[in-house]
């Protein structure tokens, strides 16, 4: 398993101990599941998976880092979770809770977490929760090894299931069969969107029904592990494309290279979105990105925010992407780390069919519509 070392796990912990001589704290609670899984290079304080918080949180004080947590939930976060990473203990019956802990080890100080303090049963507090995401945005070399291996997963869980689907199957099959390839790897299906046919024309955002697949189908994945989330999107067709299908992959190819190729570190992410409309008016849609969100920043959420002609921030080396331009009857989504010389597509398997876009000089492959 790629999990962390005891080093990766003190860097994070002197990460956060920065941030707290920097906001004038004392201590820090971590209970978003992000937060914890970015801590400790990979663990799981989960037992909800369709929430943010998890079950154990971690104090993080200057001389020592604490993990409190009830009787019911202590021995697996400490054999299978925490083991050799150095955190303290602190346990409550379940019949209890964590919040009179909580109080009794932040007593007098001047607490941060990333939930709002009310939600720990604190009655002071500052809530740091975006200051804390920042620490994340650049992954580390352990963290990209992760990533590369959850992406690659991800994609050809998505790409296999369009290889072995058949038409009459329903989006609630199609949506199994994608979910037991993620499952199966030890992830967590995030977002999995399945459209068949008309609901791609009519949906950005289709959740799967009961729908029969008749010749075109969706597939759109977010899976997470070790906290991080691979985010990847594939068209299937059965027989010939229709005309608008077949013109518009090649102008959306266009779009996503655009959008990809200005993600380079110091440019303003403002400006890559302004990239992207300017090449949604070029391809005749200049109109199609209000209709959904263009995607944004990813690593430790499927997005960190949307990016908007507002967003502040620069593209950061070794930060992920994760863009989603669409346009009538077509998506294109894949997750990218920011490198040195050139970003690397990390959900690109090699065995999909693509399109090549060429960019000054830099020539894209971006996927393409398997037709069977």
């Amino acid at each position: 398993m790629l999990m962390a070392s005891r080093l990766e796990v003190e860097d994070r912990l002197e990460k956060v101990r920065n941030l707290m001589i920097e906001k004038e704290l004392d201590a820090v609670i971590l209970r978003k599941r992000r937060s914890f899984s970015w801590l400790t290079g990979g663990r799981a304080n989960d037992i909800v998976q369709t929430v943010e918080e998890g079950v154990a949180d971690l104090v993080i004080l200057p001389e020592r880092a604490v993990c409190v947590t009830t009787q019911m939930e202590a021995a697996r976060i400490r054999e299978e979770e925490l083991d050799g990473l150095g955190f303290e203990f602190v346990t409550t019956e379940w019949t209890e809770g964590t919040e009179q802990a909580l109080t009794a080890l932040c007593e007098g100080r001047r607490v941060g977490a990333d939930v709002l303090p009310a939600a720990l049963g604190l009655d002071h507090g500052v809530y740091i929760g975006q200051a804390l995401a920042r620490l994340t945005y650049v992954l580390t070399p352990p963290e990209q090894d992760r990533y590369r291996e959850l992406c690659q997963m991800a994609a050809r869980a998505v790409e296999s299931t369009c290889r072995e689907i058949e038409p009459g199957m329903i989006e609630h099959e199609i949506a199994a069969h994608a979910a037991s390839k993620v499952i199966a790897f030890g992830a967590r299906v995030q977002v999995l969107l399945v459209a068949a046919d008309e609901r791609i024309y009519n949906y950005r955002h289709p959740i799967p029904t009961d729908k029969k697949l008749q010749r075109y189908a969706m597939l759109v994945l977010c899976a997470e592990k070790w906290g991080l989330v691979a985010n990847v999107t594939r068209f299937v067709h059965f027989g010939p494309l229709p005309k608008e299908v077949a013109e518009n992959r090649f102008k959306l190819a266009r779009i996503d290279a655009v959008m990809n190729h200005a993600t380079r570190p110091g440019v303003r992410i403002r400006e890559v979105f302004q990239k992207g409309i300017e090449a949604y008016e070029q391809a005749g849609y200049p109109g199609d990105w209000r209709y959904l969100h263009q995607g944004g920043p990813t690593g430790y959420a499927s997005r960190e925010f949307l990016a908007t002609l507002e967003s502040e921030g620069d593209v950061q080396l070794y930060q992920a992407f994760a863009w989603n331009p669409s346009i009538r009857g077509i998506k294109s989504e894949d997750t990218i780390l920011v490198k040195q010389d050139s970003n690397e597509f990390l959900t690109y398997t090699g065995d999909w069919p693509v399109l090549r876009v060429e960019l000054d000089s830099r020539w894209y492959h971006r996927p393409d519509i398997l037709i069977r």
